[in-house]
């Protein structure tokens, strides 16, 4: 299933990795120029849609190819790998700190198209269910600003690129879509900033969608505030994710946050997309999880819509998720002893790193 808003298609959403990796892949196949691409896991191991393969062909075309991934997400990206895509032509760089991880998804093909959701490029993720928004106009212009400061960062050489980054900040007159760029290694909390901000002035109704529900105290409050100023939660997470573990510390903070009066939804198939809806007027799509790795620890970048053809879009498309779900019932769900131990254990963890 895809949307697609107004005739321009100014904004295209793909609802899984098939059909977002097909766009995607044909979209690179008609690449004149430039291909930018962010990505947290990146393998060589994809069938149908050979993205290693494929980019390689196009660097050897003299197409301008940049690979900026993280160094964790895609360390089985083999060195012989790397240094075939490097012998083509296409510059690879891997981010890599301690405490901090690059965890954006995006696509640029010759500055002219854009791809940015929650899609990295593996053959695990085949089947999963995902969020990803196909952007053309102005707001691709931002997107290869932001792609050139995660460049500049990841120490990239081509001043092409670099000289850039002096250029004038693009203005819009009327700006009915943006980018919430975060980045914790440059000290800039953009998305904290942003939920706190939205979902503190919901009226009616909050909508999330993400794979991983591990909140902070910040963000369990917010919801709860909410829900006492009578605004109804409605969170969908997978009812089993790709991680075991993540499963159980996810259900044992859908416990404790049911007893406050917010409604999770547990979805058939694993989700991946990372979606919030306001009142029905404001949607984002974006590469976080409401998790503290993506609050504190990791780059992530997303997209805010205020345009109320595309909300309603993105409504319709996490009805059709809630629609397939069934509403997670405290009573039938006990935590189990190592839940007590393992949930403060991520909590604990996370106050080490931040």
């Amino acid at each position: 299933m895809y949307f697609v808003y107004n005739i321009f298609m100014k904004y295209t959403f793909f609802t899984n990795s098939e059909r977002a990796w097909k766009s995607m892949f044909d979209a690179v196949g008609l690449a004149k120029k430039s291909i930018y691409l962010e990505m947290y896991i990146f393998k060589n191991d994809m069938d149908r849609f050979n993205f290693f393969n494929l980019l390689k062909s196009k660097a050897k075309e003299g197409i301008q190819v940049k690979l900026i991934l993280d160094s964790f997400g895609s360390i089985s990206l083999s060195n012989n790998s790397v240094l075939e895509l490097k012998e083509s032509g296409a510059e690879v760089l891997f981010l890599s700190y301690l405490r901090h991880r690059m965890h954006r998804k995006v696509l640029i093909v010759d500055e002219a198209v854009a791809f940015l959701g929650g899609v990295n490029l593996h053959q695990t993720a085949r089947l999963w269910n995902d969020l990803v928004v196909k952007i053309k106009g102005p707001l691709v212009r931002q997107l290869v600003m932001s792609f050139i400061k995660s460049y500049t960062h990841a120490f990239g050489k081509d001043l092409s690129l670099l000289n850039r980054v002096q250029s004038k900040k693009i203005l819009f007159k009327k700006v009915r879509s943006w980018l919430v760029e975060h980045s914790p290694v440059r000290n800039n909390f953009n998305l904290k900033d942003a939920y706190r901000k939205h979902i503190d002035k919901a009226e009616k109704n909050i909508i999330l969608v993400t794979p991983y529900f591990i909140p902070k105290r910040w963000l369990s409050a917010l919801l709860h505030q909410a829900v006492l100023r009578e605004v109804k939660v409605d969170i969908l997470v997978p009812r089993n994710t790709d991680h075991f573990l993540i499963d159980r510390v996810n259900y044992f903070y859908m416990y404790r946050m049911s007893k406050l009066g917010i409604n999770f939804y547990l979805e058939p198939d694993m989700n991946h997309a990372k979606l919030m809806i306001l009142d029905g007027k404001e949607g984002m799509v974006g590469s976080q999880n409401l998790d503290f790795l993506s609050f504190e620890l990791n780059s992530e970048i997303g997209v805010f819509f205020n345009e109320k053809e595309v909300v309603d879009r993105l409504s319709v498309i996490s009805q059709s998720w809630q629609k397939n779900s069934v509403l997670f019932n405290i009573e039938t769900y006990k935590p189990r002893w190592f839940d007590y131990l393992l949930s403060p254990f991520i909590n604990l963890f996370s106050k080490i790193f931040w």
